[in-house]
């Protein structure tokens, strides 16, 4: 028994590739116009975070690994990890706000800021919200009927993957994200909300690996979904995690004239 999902139109199944490319190119256009002419330059780190995440998404979306995923279980979570973890951390980290924010005219900027600072923003954005979604996704999907519909379902499948990747850019930049974010908790609370991640994923991919899901799929390649999910989680959430650190700035404490003299 195999993992199939619904067929695809050759043609339709390379549209969000190009699409990706479409977004890379404009990143690269805009981040190429401020380097040259912006006030402040752009750093080439952050280009090259978003080429990498974007490069990232167009392999997890490009036909191998689409048909790998369709037939086989491994793929399936391969592709997962890949849209909803590398690739998301890859974009994020290149700012692609920041980057929109500066490349905009002043109303496009504002209204941009404005959207970000509306209150269903505010309250997506929060990393207890973004967890949420991303982790309670990934449960509602293994835990339910959900993933069997996907298979025989191509609408259900392709709103799954932009799940995913919407999920994970969101709780990449309310985790770490260079961007500004409405309302950021500090950096040791993201920390404990990356750590309760840690643990969700690690968890689901146990209960996967033993067999102990509806998963509509042969055991030993739930097992290997299993512990691409765990190993290959972790190296994903390792690498968020330093992420956030390099951002983070603990304040300095003011001596007490008292204690000085």
């Amino acid at each position: 028994m195999t993992v199939a999902h619904g067929g695809h139109a050759p043609a339709a199944a390379l549209l969000p590739l190009v699409a990706v490319a479409l977004v890379l190119v404009a990143y690269l256009a805009a981040a190429l116009r401020e380097q040259r002419h912006g006030s402040r330059g752009w750093s080439a780190w952050r280009t090259a975070g978003f080429s990498a995440g974007a490069v990232l998404l167009m392999v997890a979306l490009a036909p191998p690994v689409a048909a790998f995923a369709h037939e086989d279980f491994r793929g399936h979570m391969l592709q997962h990890l890949l849209l909803g973890m590398y690739a998301p951390l890859g974009l994020v980290l290149g700012a692609p706000v920041t980057l929109a924010l500066r490349a905009t005219s002043g109303r496009g900027g504002h209204r941009l800021g404005r959207l970000l600072n509306r209150p269903l923003v505010h309250a997506l954005t929060h990393p207890v919200t973004a967890l949420a979604l991303n982790a309670g996704g990934l449960y509602l999907l293994y835990a339910t009927p959900l993933y069997r519909a996907t298979t025989t379902d191509p609408l259900l499948h392709e709103l799954v993957h932009l799940h995913f990747l919407v999920s994970g850019c969101v709780f990449a930049w309310v985790v770490a994200g260079p961007d500004p974010a409405p309302r950021r908790p500090s950096v040791p609370f993201r920390l404990v909300v990356l750590g309760v991640a840690v643990a969700a994923h690690a968890t689901l991919a146990q209960l996967l690996y033993a067999g102990l899901l509806p998963v509509a799929a042969p055991a030993e390649q739930v097992r290997g979904g299993a512990e691409l999910m765990y190993y290959g989680g972790d190296l994903a959430e390792i690498l968020l995690a330093l992420a956030l650190m390099a951002t983070w700035r603990p304040r300095r404490v003011a001596a007490d004239p008292a204690r000085a003299a």
